[in-house]
């Protein structure tokens, strides 16, 4: 009788799920771009609109891909909804550009930015690429002794950054209120031109917002996945959207929308109001930002790589589990090295270091066209299932409106980005592309080495 294979251990229930969907959307994001959002809007009834129509858009994402996890709890997430939705080198396309660009380049931006942050605080007197690489190594080895620990890591992590915002927050109303808060940063628009400042506004919002859809691919790793996932993407999307909210109106009464625009670090500028020792602490939790944004992308994404090799369409030695532990510790491996020659090249160049904050604007529009054929995918799935409509958990409410509106968005976030920055953006997409031609060589090449 021939051997059972270890199967992903199913260990995570929906606190887990909830604190993962907010840990892949917060990260240092927060503490920055409400300056960005405040310089686009201008005045502060803008600048909440956008914060409440890039919530709402978030929502509305968070319904899309609730709605397909209840149709479709396979690991792998987003990769999985475009193998069965559209044709596997669609979804081939996904993790070939997640290995080389999203998500490694992510890790790598985010283990940089954390030792930028941390040096300073452990006054350890070291290069920061010390500390990223050894971030990177140690949360690694962390995750290859199994999901739970793994999944507490990002709990902890979590939670601290759910308190440290929380600070923030009281911060800004320790502080006395800006008396010009009320008032504009340049003088009233009309017309058309309030829809484009609302528009450029929304870029950065929707950046911030950026990340629920990580959870997805902890599918083989939930308890009850269709119902443990669905309600963990709802709960997650709505608690970061009230963090979003408290933050920029406690900036906007500290600061005003004038000051907030021209702030580079609205959070530190808030803490600095209130003392010394608040801003220690959001030197502190920014760190902890960026950490806790490290350590979901390397509990998540290795079972992209994972869920590829499972299907035959990489390595499969990426599908290998540990017998003890029941993780997928090669595509854990194989994730962490990626990240680490990223920041090695990063730290190497320094111009490409730079840069970095442009080639994740290439990065959205990456994750953006994923988005709109995630919206896609639920019409597909929608027409082609047959099961009862009692048996999916949760659906998109205002379907098809809402489903197409998160969708069309979506695509507008992807045009916007091609003619707004076409060099920060074709490369990307060049590399998007090149999945299709490589996906193909593998099936004619690749599949009996695999």
């Amino acid at each position: 009788m021939a051997e059972q294979r270890p199967q992903l251990a199913r260990e995570l229930n929906l606190f887990d799920a909830t604190l993962i969907v907010m840990g892949g959307i917060v990260g240092t994001g927060i503490f920055v771009n409400p300056s960005v959002v405040a310089a686009r809007a201008h005045s502060t009834p803008l600048i909440l609109i956008a914060w409440l129509f890039g919530g709402a858009i978030a929502l509305f994402g968070g319904y899309v891909f609730a709605e397909l996890a209840a149709r479709r709890p396979q690991v792998g997430g987003l990769y999985a909804y475009m193998r069965e939705a559209f044709h596997p080198v669609v979804a081939f396309a996904y993790g070939w550009t997640a290995l080389l660009v999203s998500q490694s380049g992510g890790m790598a931006l985010a283990a940089i930015t954390f030792a930028l942050y941390f040096n300073p605080l452990a006054l350890w007197h070291v290069p920061a690429i010390v500390s990223a690489v050894a971030i990177l190594a140690i949360l690694s080895a962390i995750n290859c002794f199994g999901v739970r620990e793994g999944g507490l890591t990002q709990n902890l992590l979590m939670i601290l950054k759910i308190l440290v915002i929380a600070a923030l927050i009281a911060a800004g109303f320790v502080v006395s209120p800006n008396r010009a808060g009320s008032s504009p940063v340049i003088a009233p628009v009309q017309g058309l031109s309030v829809f484009a400042l609302l528009g450029a506004a929304l870029i950065p919002v929707l950046f911030a917002y950026d990340g629920w859809q990580t959870a997805s691919f902890m599918s083989g790793e939930l308890k009850h996945p269709r119902r443990t996932l669905s309600y963990g993407l709802v709960a997650g999307v709505l608690s970061v959207i009230a963090l979003y909210l408290l933050v920029t109106v406690v900036c906007l009464r500290a600061l005003g929308p004038a000051k907030l625009a021209a702030s580079s670090a609205p959070a530190t500028d808030i803490m600095h109001l209130a003392g010394r020792t608040w801003e220690w602490i959001i030197a502190l939790g920014v760190g902890l930002s960026t950490l806790g944004f490290l350590s979901n992308q390397v509990l998540t994404s290795p079972r992209i790589y994972y869920a590829m090799a499972e299907d035959g369409d990489f390595f499969s030695a990426l599908a290998w589990l540990h017998p003890r532990t029941k993780a997928p510790i090669i595509a854990i491996a194989l994730q962490g090295v990626v990240a680490i020659a990223i920041t090695l090249l990063a730290t190497a160049f320094q111009a490409l270091r730079e840069g970095y904050q442009s080639i994740l604007d290439g990065v959205v529009a990456i994750d953006f066209t994923f988005f709109a054929l995630a919206a896609l995918a639920v019409f597909v799935f929608r027409r082609r299932d047959t099961v009862d409509r009692d048996h999916v958990a949760i659906e998109v409410p205002g379907h098809p409106y809402t489903t197409a509106l998160f969708g069309l968005v979506s695509a507008a976030v992807v045009l916007y980005s091609a003619v707004a920055f076409p060099k920060d953006t074709l490369p990307c997409v060049a590399l998007l592309i090149s999945g299709v031609p490589i996906y193909y060589l593998w099936l004619r090449y690749g599949t009996a080495r695999g």
